[in-house]
């Protein structure tokens, strides 16, 4: 049989049988019409999907249409996430192979998947090859990402009983009101650029200078949350938080070579990356990226959640005496480029197969959902991984009218938002929702003030918030109870912080089981 002809013939038997979770989903869509391919324009997929956020609070790939998923093919890089599985084991929920890689199984469905890409995208474009169609190489997971320039492709994959999703990687949505759209849109309004020194700030109301001269935010007071008076029984240590965010900047060295310094001693810190290199159509350009954070936004998370207490006066972290893993995983906080979602994906993966990382924090989020995402995120959680996710991310555009956005929206993550200091009304930039499961004080009524955390460089902190910080915080107070009790189960440690909330026993439709007083969390104090 010809080589072409092979491919062919394995295209067609693909087509036969349609995985089940697909023909739930599919069969939910109103019928689509023969289009001569002319894909929507980016407008008019914006508006499909902010309609559907409106209706539903979400917006799941899985329910459009073949021609709106091709459409954002066109609108973006082209690039299509395939997940895999044998026939039989393609729903949803399905678990997930250890590795892909090494499972007979799995690596004859890729072949096939693989072969049926080839037979569609060839019958258009001779030129096409198996090393120009895939555009990064996965670890452990089985999925692939590829060109995909035919509707006939997305038709073909969406039907085949070998996948379990055909997704379009770096496409999302900009500001229904048009005030941020594709050209426009800067890493300045998607979390970065503003991570500096803050003038002005009053030892006594702003900080507390503890001894050593370490500065302890106005947040982690005991009136909030008790996070001074658990020091008293457990600081983090012995445990492993991984942040996955924009990385870690080089020049601080609290997250460097003074990560070990004053009370803050026999630690670890790890800077680690998996953001690939920029790309046109799979072809790499430009420099390898690196574990440096040249958006600030990785640099804050790390230090509210682990900066040192020490004695150079910097701002301390709540969990300031665990082990620290910061991943460089995208560019901003806002997920909307396929070597993003790839980044974060081989980020949840790398630290799931780390026995010694316990907790994972990300405060990242996009609106539309991702499968591959949703993939590494249950590969960790199947891992006994805590994951912690922001209900929001810190552009502001979106806070109040968009719910909890993805990936915190998964019940295998813990969905974190902030509030003001008035306890009962969220920060100018929190997304809160029935998602939502705890909440960390952010903002001060009075004058705005956000909590305080690492500056890119020198020891003079600065100030941010949102539903991100809260995050971090939230991942670090886990620390600092399981450090406590390092026996435990990820599901008992979970148990302890929703007993010592303000909801405990009655769980808020926004602010979930709201605030943890930790020294409660870590018996420091007597209920």
């Amino acid at each position: 049989m010809p080589h072409f002809t092979r491919y062919a013939a394995a295209a067609a038997l693909l087509w036969l049988g349609a995985c089940q979770s697909a023909d739930k989903e599919l069969s939910q869509l109103q019928p689509e019409p023969e289009l001569a391919g002319e894909a929507l324009t980016a407008a008019q997929l914006d508006e499909q999907i902010w309609t559907r956020v409106r209706q539903s609070g979400s917006y799941d790939w899985r329910q459009a249409t073949d021609h709106v998923v091709w459409s954002a093919l066109q609108r973006s890089d082209q690039v299509l996430s395939v997940g895999y599985a044998p026939a039989g084991r393609c729903g949803q929920n399905a678990a997930l192979p250890d590795d892909a890689r090494t499972d007979p199984a799995y690596q004859q469905a890729r072949q096939q998947v693989l072969d049926l890409i080839l037979a569609s995208e060839r019958a258009a474009h001779p030129e096409v090859t198996a090393d120009n169609l895939i555009i990064f190489q996965q670890s452990t997971l089985p999925v692939l990402t590829v060109r995909v320039r035919e509707l006939a492709t997305v038709r073909a994959l969406r039907r085949s009983g070998l996948v379990r999703y055909a997704e379009p990687m770096g496409y999302e949505p900009y500001h229904p009101d048009g005030s941020a759209s594709r050209t426009t849109a800067s890493l300045s309004s998607s979390g970065c650029g503003n991570n500096t020194a803050t003038a002005g700030l009053v030892a006594g109301s702003d900080y507390t200078v503890l001894t050593g001269g370490s500065k302890s935010s106005w947040n982690q007071a005991d009136t909030y949350h008790g996070i001074r008076a658990a020091w008293s029984q457990s600081t983090g240590a012995g445990v492993k938080l991984v942040i996955i965010d924009t990385g870690s900047s080089d020049t601080q060295e609290n997250l460097g070579s003074a990560f070990n310094q004053g009370l803050s001693t026999g630690r670890t810190v790890e800077r680690l990356v998996t953001l690939p290199r920029n790309s046109i159509f799979g072809i790499p350009y430009g420099a390898a990226e690196t574990p440096n954070d040249g958006c600030g936004h990785g640099t804050s998370m790390a230090g509210a959640a682990a900066a040192p207490r020490g004695t150079d006066g910097a701002s301390v972290g709540i969990a300031y005496g665990a082990n620290l893993i910061t991943i460089r995983a995208a560019e901003d906080v806002f997920i909307d480029a396929s070597r993003e979602v790839q980044g974060i994906s081989d980020a949840y993966t790398l630290a799931a197969n780390r026995a010694d990382v316990r907790i994972i924090s990300m405060s990242m989020g996009r609106v539309t959902s991702s499968s591959q995402l949703a993939d590494a995120i249950r590969y960790a959680y199947g891992r006994g991984k805590l994951i912690f996710c922001a209900a929001g991310t810190s552009f502001d555009w979106s806070a109040g009218w968009v719910g909890v956005i993805f990936p915190a929206s998964m019940a295998e993550a813990v969905a974190v938002t902030g509030v003001k200091d008035n306890l009962t009304t969220r920060c100018d930039e929190c997304h809160v929702g029935s998602d939502v499961e705890f909440t960390v004080v952010m903002q001060r009524s009075s004058n705005n003030l956000r909590p305080l955390s690492l500056a890119m460089s020198g020891d003079a902190p600065s100030t941010v918030g949102g539903s991100s910080v809260s995050t971090a915080s939230m991942a670090a107070m886990a620390a600092v109870v399981w450090s406590k009790y390092p026996t435990e189960t990820r599901e008992q440690i979970k148990a302890r912080l929703v007993a010592a909330s303000s909801n405990a026993t009655n769980r808020d439709p926004n602010f979930g089981y709201g605030r943890v007083n930790l020294a409660r969390a870590v018996g420091a104090l007597v209920q």
